[in-house]
């Protein structure tokens, strides 16, 4: 299973010039509870191809959500930037494989 499967939405925005912030909006306690459980820094890490020490990850409990931030690869406005307001980022994490296993937990 896909974490877009679990969640109601996700979204990515500028947090600054050099940062990024996704936003995971989960659907419930329960899978609120089995994604911070598959989240970790290593496979963001993996996903947008970054040093984990660079990836800060906040769980919201009281609103089920979770917030990530990352840091951008280009400098938001520079000629190397694709994605002026970060809004596409959240996509890749999408597509985070959950483990089946602590779904039915």
């Amino acid at each position: 299973m896909r974490l877009k499967e679990l969640v109601k939405k996700i979204r990515s925005k500028n947090a600054g010039p050099f940062l990024l912030t996704i936003d995971i909006f989960c659907s419930d306690k329960k899978n609120f509870k089995t994604i911070i459980q598959n989240i970790s820094k290593v496979a963001i890490s993996k996903l947008y191809k970054i040093p984990k020490n660079q990836i800060n990850i906040f769980p919201m409990k009281q609103l089920n959500i979770i917030k990530i931030t990352i840091p951008r690869p280009n400098i938001q406005g520079s000629s190397k930037d694709r994605d002026l307001h970060g809004a596409s980022f959240g996509i890749i994490l999408e597509e985070l494989k959950i483990n089946n296993a602590l779904i039915n937990k």
